[in-house]
């Protein structure tokens, strides 16, 4: 995660399920009634100390960063996108030139390796993370 400006707040969304986490500057104590004004009185934000950040839930983002823009005139925000590719046994066991699975040949006739894991009968998963960092301006 990126460390924000000394004014401009910082809204990062993890994969799921993990809740988000916002770092926004001190405002002498008004932060937490500003949270429940601007996303409602029944949402449970957590203040940790250590990291010196807000965990808020995931189905908060568009409403909080829209608020975050109009109060603080910019945000930057980071976000976590699931990159799994998925391939097949038929793949990774062939011996023959014919392949037309999502790793477009990549892993052809190469058995398992670099992070695949077979799910159900023929179906490989390689799970991956990007982090895509947007500075969002008024």
């Amino acid at each position: 995660m990126t460390t924000p400006t000394a004014r401009s707040p910082h809204v990062y969304r993890p994969l799921q399920p993990d809740r988000m986490r916002m770092w926004m500057p001190y405002d002498g104590g008004s932060n937490r009634p500003w949270l429940h004004d601007t996303l409602g009185v029944r949402i449970q934000p957590i203040y940790d100390k250590p990291s010196r950040r807000w965990l808020i839930a995931r189905n908060h983002f568009t409403v909080l960063v829209d608020a975050l823009l109009e109060r603080f005139g910019q945000v930057d925000v980071s976000v976590e996108f699931s990159l799994t590719q998925k391939c097949d046994t038929r793949c990774r066991n062939a011996e023959g030139p014919d392949c037309d699975c999502s790793c477009m040949g990549e892993h052809h006739g190469g058995g398992l390796w670099g992070g695949w894991f077979q799910v159900g009968e023929t179906t490989l998963i390689r799970p991956d993370v990007q982090l895509r960092h947007m500075r969002i301006t008024a």
